[in-house]
């Protein structure tokens, strides 16, 4: 471990200050239920801005963002103000809110949850579709319209839950004469989406995917519902990732960017569908529905995107972030595809870049590495994703930030045995 990933200082400053990281790992395993997800044996104690320490003192870029949701980063000095003055006054919502049409949940979940289920009473029918590859959640129907975890060991699905293939640009059989992605033979129609699938390994959906999908929706008088639950508010180069494609969705969910870590989800949709949803008795209601604390954190992550031109910062860091990773691609011959937009980008890898065929136990060796180094990077580390290192840096990233960690991916690639350099 190189001697500027060592905090000297980290025994003073870090949340546990006498922590005893065995006692702690020891009633971790004790007490702690299992969820059904492994976790990395090194306890983190402090985090800060885009920075993370475990009880031993490494320091490292989290370019996972906390799981994809720390937005801003760790410990945001205007997001911890604004925890602490509701917490104490308990206020009510900034007058921001009263302009949305939305309601507010905890998770990503169960705003999905509550999205379906509105699109069910809206319609009148109950079949949805979903993608492949997916994740919209644990709940049940949101479990029910994603097609790989969690749906074992519990019985029947939700009844009317379909699946159509994910489009994989990298992937697919389909091609046009000139070799390109021939998206337009492998789809038929959908529900809800997500427009790029962060744990499929960040795939992207092809240009003109989305509007032919409100298309056939709306032909068949579905509606289409876009779960923005890690694009959302700037994450991708656009305030939300739709807007790229110049669509507007019948229904939209937010979650893990609009809380910055805290547990706040929201359901946004349009005024008819909204009245027509009252009319013939939609209820989605919990213990925190529309609970004020969060909800004032939620109003405050807007307010600082917008103010500070954070998505104009996104572009420009997400043009250097890209570009650095295809270069590390033109270097090592293990990196069988570069993609994503914005600040958020997969590195897929590869044993042969021919025939394509995965390299998970490889991808896991260089993210261990790189994590050593002082970057840590989620590794989408299930065979039906491949291997594919998931990068989400805080969207208040600095240029040096981002040069940083592409330096050290460099690094852990070229000390990896196995990862193919290229000669010069």
């Amino acid at each position: 471990m190189s001697s500027n990933n060592q905090d000297s200082n980290h025994e003073f400053r870090s949340l546990y200050p006498a922590l005893d990281e065995d006692e702690l790992a020891r009633k971790s395993n004790a007490y702690l239920g299992n969820t059904g997800v492994s976790y990395r044996k090194e306890l983190i104690v402090r985090s800060e801005g885009r920075s993370i320490w475990t009880a031993s003192g490494h320091k490292f870029l989290d370019w996972t963002s906390g799981q994809m949701s720390c937005l801003l980063g760790h410990g945001h000095p205007e997001i911890v103000k604004v925890v602490a003055e509701h917490a104490a006054k308990l206020d009510h919502l900034s007058r921001e809110c009263f302009h949305l049409l939305a309601f507010f949940l905890s998770t990503g979940g169960e705003s999905n949850e509550a999205a379906i289920k509105l699109a069910k009473v809206f319609t009148g029918k109950f079949e949805i579709v979903g993608l492949g590859a997916s994740w919209h959640g644990m709940t049940a129907q949101a479990l029910g319209v994603q097609y790989r975890y969690g749906r074992k060991g519990h019985g029947p699905n939700m009844p009317g839950m379909f699946a159509l293939p994910a489009p994989n640009s990298y992937r697919s059989i389909f091609r046009n004469n000139y070799g390109s992605h021939d998206w337009e033979k492998e789809m038929i129609h959908a529900c809800i989406v997500e427009c790029i699938q962060s744990s499929a390994g960040i795939h992207v959906l092809p240009p003109g995917y989305l509007k032919a999908l409100k298309r056939e929706c709306d032909k068949r008088g579905m509606l289409l519902i876009v779960d923005e639950a890690q694009t959302g508010i700037g994450r991708s180069g656009d305030l939300m990732a739709i807007m790229h494609e110049g669509v507007v969705p019948d229904i939209v969910t937010l979650s893990k960017t609009l809380g910055n870590g805290l547990p706040l989800s929201a359901v946004v949709t349009s005024t008819e569908i909204n009245d027509l949803c009252a009319k013939r008795g939609y209820c989605m209601y919990t213990t925190h529905a529309n609970d004020p604390l969060p909800c004032a954190v939620g109003d405050k992550v807007l307010e600082i995107v917008m103010r500070d031109n954070l998505v104009e910062n996104v572009r420009a860091l997400g043009n250097i972030l890209h570009a650095g990773l295809r270069n590390l691609q033109s270097k090592y011959n293990c990196i069988g595809d570069v993609r994503g937009r914005g600040l958020m980008a997969g590195v897929e890898i590869v044993s042969n870049r021919e025939t394509k065929a995965a390299d998970v136990e490889l991808g896991q060796q260089i993210a261990e590495n790189a994590f050593r180094r002082g970057l840590w990077a989620n590794l989408s580390s299930d065979s039906y994703f491949s291997g594919t290192l998931r990068m989400a840096p805080s969207i208040t990233s600095t240029e040096e930030e981002i040069l940083e960690g592409l330096r050290i991916l460099d690094e852990a690639f070229a000390t990896t045995p196995g990862t193919q350099g290229l000669s010069a």
